[in-house]
């Protein structure tokens, strides 16, 4: 079984926006894979279906981005799962819109929904896919950036990110993450 969990902030307000590419992952991934991801448990939206022969589950935390560690580690406890096959996606400033960078563990670094989960789950071993979103421009308020929409010239960028996430997630599912890593780290 992997449990996929895509960060972002519920609400209309926050569609679409850099901070949300998790949640855009999991859209993608709900459509290809034709799970609904509408039921509320674990302070989540989730979905439950199969992948080839594995159980998956879709996770949109819907406690806000920087308690997302209050959703992973309810689900981490109910479905007692292995943290390699709890796999997290979110936006990343230190990469550009388009690039995305899969990671067996590693620190949270700035990102504060990064920074829950591994507070919860007392571990930084599980793996992630981080989708860039470029930085923001030198005085720039960091939230204010995050909490915005891409620009008309990084719309298409963008978009070809939240493809290779979505696609590299498939990867991992079907092949594993060292084959995945291989294929879309680069």
């Amino acid at each position: 079984m992997y449990i996929i969990i895509g960060l972002g902030n519920p609400g209309t307000k926050y569609e679409r926006t850099r901070h949300n590419a998790g949640f855009d992952v999991i859209d993608m991934l709900a459509d290809r894979y034709g799970i609904s991801v509408t039921k509320i448990k674990h302070k989540a939206l989730i979905g439950e279906g199969r992948v080839g022969t594995e159980k998956v589950i879709l996770v949109k935390p819907q406690t806000y981005m920087n308690l997302s560690g209050e959703s992973v580690i309810s689900l981490y406890q109910f479905y007692k799962t292995d943290l390699d096959r709890i796999v997290v996606v979110y936006d990343d400033i230190d990469l550009d819109a388009g690039r995305i960078r899969i990671r067996k563990k590693g620190s949270p670094g700035t990102h504060n929904g990064m920074k829950s989960i591994t507070q919860c789950l007392g571990s930084k071993d599980f793996p992630r896919v981080r989708v860039g979103v470029s930085k923001p421009q030198k005085g720039q308020d960091l939230a204010d950036f995050v909490l915005s929409r891409v620009p008309k010239e990084l719309e298409e960028d963008m978009k070809s990110g939240l493809e290779k996430a979505s696609d590299a997630v498939d990867a991992i599912i079907r092949e594993g993450i060292d084959k995945s890593m291989n294929k879309y780290n680069g």
